[in-house]
């Protein structure tokens, strides 16, 4: 079916993810996935990632989204440079919703609430996001 893709930044998630689940709760649709994707930035000169993990699962989450039957809002969280990312106070890692420990990570989000979270190590496996997606 396919899945509309937005992104945020550290600076506009609130306004963004807020928009998504005003969204969400005005369509009603049940067959809607809403997925949050915490990224680590791309490097504006070779277009890549720093993040190795990224790098890896990113192509494999875009291709399982694009063969799911379900209707999926995928909102892509850039959480900055390396620097930006390790400070331990970074808006995403101190969160109560999130309390994000590496990235890449990807969170079903249903009803206020993670539904189904994978973290850097499995995001890029294909079986576990259709999994998440179920």
């Amino acid at each position: 079916m396919g899945f509309t893709q937005i992104d945020a930044t550290p600076e506009n998630f609130s306004t963004v993810f807020e928009s998504i689940q005003t969204n969400n709760d005005k369509d009603q649709d049940k067959d809607q996935v809403t997925l949050l994707l915490f990224l680590a930035d791309k490097d504006p000169a070779s277009g890549l990632s720093w993040c190795p993990d990224c790098v890896r699962a990113e192509p494999v989450i875009y291709k399982t989204l694009e063969k799911s039957k379900k209707n999926a809002v995928l909102l892509r969280a850039f959480a900055g440079n390396r620097p930006t990312w390790r400070n331990a106070s970074h808006p995403w890692r101190v969160d109560e919703r999130f309390r994000l420990k590496g990235l890449p990570t990807l969170i079903r989000w249903k009803d206020g609430a993670i539904a189904g979270r994978l973290e850097d190590n499995e995001a890029h496996i294909e079986s576990r996001i259709s999994k998440l997606l179920e």
